[in-house]
């Protein structure tokens, strides 16, 4: 059985783009435009990891990593927040503790770097 990826962005091209790649390397992919429906999909669908955008509209990429580990049901779902900002990268790294995420990866990456990551969490 594949293991599940929830992939959240609010650009419908990066949710294409990232989805196929992540299907084309074996896994079922769950996407979610958006904080709120990320929320809920994390709840009912239960994902084997979360790949997260940080730069949202309404509930952004920390609120919504912290809202999703702050559930006793969610909590234990690895989460890796992309950024497109260095700023932001540097800003995940000295506060792990403040906003929760497993890691980090700066938009745009190499495919390899990608799966790395993912195959930290879900070998």
């Amino acid at each position: 059985m594949a293991k599940k990826i929830l992939l959240v962005d609010d650009e419908p091209d990066i949710l294409d783009f990232v989805s196929i790649r992540l299907k084309s390397w074996g896994y079922e992919v769950i996407t979610a435009p958006d904080g709120a429906k990320a929320v809920a999909l994390a709840g009912d669908r239960m994902p084997d990891l979360i790949l997260l955008d940080v730069m949202m509209p309404g509930k952004d990429g920390y609120e919504t990593c912290n809202e999703i580990k702050s559930d006793e049901k969610t909590s234990r779902i690895p989460i890796i927040l992309f950024t497109a900002k260095p700023q932001q990268k540097e800003r995940l790294k000295s506060n792990y503790k403040f906003i929760a995420a497993d890691d980090c990866i700066l938009k745009p990456y190499e495919s390899e770097d990608l799966l790395a990551k993912i195959k930290k969490f879900i070998p």
